[in-house]
Order: structure tokens, then C-alpha cells, then sequence
């Protein structure tokens, strides 16, 4: 048997191990049970291969060998294993069981994992059925990540491919569960797009005020080019919280600091009495969300919202306002997805809108295609925001804004339509970074041309795109007309021929 294991190989042994919970339990729900477990089978598995390299290079001296484990990315604690629970997969009480080892292995490790397992509870009936059903599918979940494909020790699979298959389980998720489960999911392509505009660099401080499971922190870093940066996320949903915080380390990014809270009313990610502020913010938060928290927010202790206090119902400007407020002054950068109403809506956001273009911080606005979220099929567009551009910045002395309408760039597919990297999202690169005027494609405006469009950003109002009908040629036509009318007398003669041998009267 080949030792190395392929992505493929462990992406479909993971996804075939949903089997047990499919049709049965909701997939917004049995997602953090098969996380849990990719997460379990993993440090157990890195725990053993290191044990074994360790007791051949020390022999039996076990104290060596346990002070060597001491030091272990994350301890495993006696019976707490992926194996310890396996064998006792016959058990009547197997979900206490799991929950206890949990509990155990995150009071080991309590500086990386307090509260990652507290939203998890594998003895939950209303989850995972009584208690006959429950036993059954635990013992099925436990066999299936005992199966060869899934032995994740660093000798057969590369560390980067537990991260992915991670990743995958949790696109697989979102796309199988719709809304629900999508919610914390943002497509790969347009995270990489997004990721990509931003543009993080080396030593650069990132944050995700709304960070769902984490994925487009993971782009962001990718982007960087190194491995010195450093993440840093906020989420407001716990089970959510908790798979972020896993994702982090699958990828290795250990150092990263995610923050269950809810950013708006009670943001953690604070220095002192004021907000921590950071190099990139990049997000992709929920749209239009109602009951935000308008309502403490002309009190708010930060004074994040001195631009204007956006609608009850719709929170987009309060996140977009937060992402702006937690850049660094002069420097930081803003990439956020938002729904196309962001761009027009009048009222509250228009003011805001109205502020943030004269105060020079809008770089560009990029329209994407329709149906590439599991949340929504609506179109969505990216907002660039570069606080380089206020006055002491780098570009300050910028004073346009990029349009660019890359709504038609995708590839369609059954479910989802798809933005290919090496074609729609190279070519949304390329024009950004050369800032280029393309026919049909993009528009650099003036915020003269932006004023007396009313501070509207509705991209055809810039990006022409409208594609001239062919000429008629009414002659050609005519001949064409003629032409018919003469094979159809024809015809109509024959067929009165025709009526009168049978003996028919026309």
C-alpha cells in the first residue's frame, strides 16, 4: 500500500464519513460533529507518529520520552485518544464518553483550547437522536475515521492537506446545507479575490471582524507571501467560533487570535480603552442584518459611528464603519463584500456613503456575478477602502475611484455559478493593480462625475456595458419576405391540386 496519501483521498474518506449522520440529522448541525472528530483523529495521530519517533530514539527511557511529549503542540491525555474512544465504540454511554475526553483534552490545553468543545455535546438527543440512535451512529462516525484513508500521522500526509480537507468538508457543508451552513462559508475563488485585493504584506497585522469558520483568514495569510504576519478574528456565533479556532490550527497558524464576541456591541479585540487597530481588515459579513444594535450606537464607546448611524434593519454600513475605524490611519486597508443595495440605498447609508467618498477613503468598486454564495443568489460587489489615500498617506494624492463590472467573468455551474482564478479573478487583478480604464470592463471616476451621480455607485452608471443590436438590413429583409409569400402561393396551389384529385372542396 503507498505510504502517502493524496487530497482526493482523504477529502472523500471525510466526506463519506457524513454518511452516518445523512438524512437523519440536519447538516448545520452534524458538521461540528465531523470537525470535532477530523480535529481528534488529528493530534492524536500527530501524537503517536512523534511517540514512535521518540521511542526509537530513546529506547525505553520513558522519562525523556514523556518530558519530549510535555512539549507537544497540543497534550494528549491517558484514554482521552481517537483509539481510547474507538475501542470503546460498543459502549452504551459512548457520546459521555467522547464529551468526557473532550473536556479532558481541552483542560490539558487550556491556553490553545478552553471553550473550542463547549458548544459540542455528543450525548445530545435532540441532535443526534435517542439513545439507540445515537450509540449506532457514533460507533459508525468511529469506524469510519479508523479506516485507512483517514490515518493522518505527519509520515503519510502532508500538513497542509488535513487544513484543506478541512476547508472542503466545510465547502461541502455549505453547499449541501444552503443557508445554515453557509452562512460561515465564503467561496474559495471570491476569498482569494478578496484576500488578493487587500493586499496584505510581510509583518502586516489582519483582521476579520466577522470571521465565520476563519477560511478567508486562511486566504489572507496565503496571500502574504510568508509566514510573517499575524490573524486575528472575530465571531459572534459559538459553535461557529469553535471551528475557526480549529481551522487555525490545521493550518498552523497557531499564533492567530480569534475572539468569540459579538463585534459591534461588545468588540474584543481592544487595546487599552480604544479599538486594536490593524495593517489589512478583510470581511465578509452577514447581509443587511436586522437588529444590529442601532440602538445603543450613538452611545457607543468607541464612537465608531460619527459618520452617521446606519438603519435598524440593515447592519452592512455598521460593519463597513467598524472595518474602517479599526484600520490603521493612513495605511490600513478595507476589502469587504456587501449586497448591491449597499452601493445605492439612500437615507442613513446614503449619508454615510456621502462621507466616506469625500473623505477620499473608496479605491474601488468591483460588481461580481450572480448565485456564487450558497446564502444568496443575488449579485454582491467588493468595496476597496485604502486609508493610504487620507491626507500624510502614500496616496493621498489619489482622488479616483476604480469601477470595475465583472459580473459576466464566471463560469456557470449546476448549483453555484464559479469565478475561475487563472481567467475572471486574474483579470480583476490586473485591472485594479494597473488601475486600467477597459471598455465595457471598468471606469476610473472622478468624485466630480461621483457627486453628480448623487454619490450613487450603481456600477452601470459607470461601466457602460450595453452592447449595440446588429443593424437591420430592411431591403435584405423585404427580399427575404418576398421570397416566402412566393413559395407559400406555391404551395398553397399544390395543395388545392392535391384537395381536388381526392375530391375535396377547398
Amino acid at each position: 500500500m503507498n505510504d502517502k496519501l493524496t487530497q482526493a483521498e482523504v477529502n472523500n474518506a471525510a466526506w463519506a464519513a457524513c454518511d452516518t449522520f445523512r438524512g437523519a440529522v440536519d447538516p448545520a448541525q452534524y458538521k461540528d460533529y465531523i470537525l470535532v472528530m477530523l480535529f481528534l483523529k488529528y493530534i492524536t495521530d500527530n501524537w503517536n507518529d512523534h511517540f514512535e519517533t521518540y521511542r526509537k530514539q530513546y529506547g525505553d527511557d520513558d522519562v525523556r520520552i514523556r518530558r519530549r511529549m510535555e512539549r507537544e503542540r497540543f497534550y494528549l491525555p491517558e484514554g482521552a485518544s481517537f483509539y481510547d474512544l474507538y475501542e470503546q465504540r460498543n459502549e452504551p454511554n459512548i457520546g459521555e464518553l467522547i464529551n468526557i475526553a473532550l473536556e479532558d483534552i481541552e483542560d490539558k490545553n487550556r491556553s490553545k483550547l478552553e471553550g473550542v468543545f463547549r458548544n459540542i455535546d455528543f450525548n445530545s438527543e435532540s441532535n443526534l437522536g435517542r439513545t439507540k440512535d445515537r450509540n449506532r451512529r457514533l460507533k459508525n462516525l468511529l469506524e469510519d475515521f479508523n479506516k485507512p484513508a483517514l490515518d493522518l500521522r505527519p509520515s503519510r500526509v502532508k500538513e497542509d492537506i488535513i487544513g484543506e480537507t478541512y476547508i472542503y468538508l466545510i465547502s461541502r457543508f455549505a453547499s449541501d446545507a444552503g443557508k445554515k451552513a453557509g452562512e460561515f462559508y465564503t467561496p474559495a475563488a471570491v476569498s482569494g479575490l478578496l484576500a488578493k485585493l487587500a493586499a496584505p504584506k510581510e509583518g502586516n497585522t489582519i483582521c476579520d471582524p466577522a470571521c465565520g469558520s476563519g477560511s478567508l483568514l486562511i486566504k489572507a495569510a496565503e496571500a502574504v507571501g510568508s509566514d510573517n504576519f499575524a490573524l486575528y478574528g472575530q465571531e459572534v456565533n459559538g459553535a461557529t467560533w469553535a471551528l475557526a479556532r480549529m481551522n487555525m490550527f490545521l493550518h498552523a497558524k497557531d499564533a492567530a487570535r480569534i475572539e468569540w464576541c459579538d463585534t459591534l456591541n461588545s468588540p474584543a479585540l481592544i487595546e487599552g480603552d480604544h479599538l486594536q487597530k490593524f495593517d489589512v481588515v478583510v470581511a465578509n459579513p452577514p447581509f443587511s442584518l436586522d437588529k444590529w444594535g442601532a440602538d445603543g450606537a450613538d452611545t457607543d464607546q468607541y464612537n465608531r459611528y460619527w459618520r452617521g448611524i446606519p438603519p435598524k434593519s440593515k447592519g452592512d454600513y455598521a460593519f463597513i464603519t467598524h472595518m474602517i475605524e479599526i484600520a490603521k490611519r493612513q495605511s490600513g486597508r478595507v476589502a469587504v463584500i456587501v449586497p448591491h443595495g449597499v452601493l445605492f440605498r439612500g437615507g442613513a447609508e446614503g449619508k454615510i456613503r456621502q462621507q466616506l467618498i469625500e473623505e477620499n477613503l473608496l479605491d474601488a468598486v468591483v460588481g461580481l456575478p450572480a448565485n456564487l454564495f450558497t446564502t444568496t443568489g443575488i449579485p454582491v460587489a467588493i468595496l476597496v477602502f485604502d486609508r493610504s489615500r487620507e491626507e500624510g498617506g502614500a496616496n493621498a494624492d489619489r482622488k479616483d475611484v476604480l469601477f470595475i463590472d465583472a459580473s459576466k467573468e464566471f463560469t456557470p455551474g449546476k448549483a453555484q455559478n464559479v469565478m475561475d482564478e487563472d481567467t475572471h479573478i486574474k483579470r480583476v487583478l490586473d485591472t485594479y493593480s494597473a488601475r486600467a480604464e477597459v471598455d465595457k470592463y471598468s471606469h476610473l471616476a472622478t468624485t466630480d462625475e461621483i457627486a453628480e451621480n448623487g454619490y450613487n455607485l450603481n456600477i452601470p452608471r459607470y461601466v457602460d456595458t450595453f452592447e449595440p443590436e446588429e443593424e437591420i438590413d430592411v431591403a435584405a429583409v423585404q427580399r427575404d419576405i418576398v421570397r416566402i409569400e412566393n413559395e407559400l402561393a406555391d404551395v398553397r396551389a399544390k395543395m388545392s391540386g392535391y384537395l381536388k384529385e381526392l375530391g375535396i372542396d377547398a
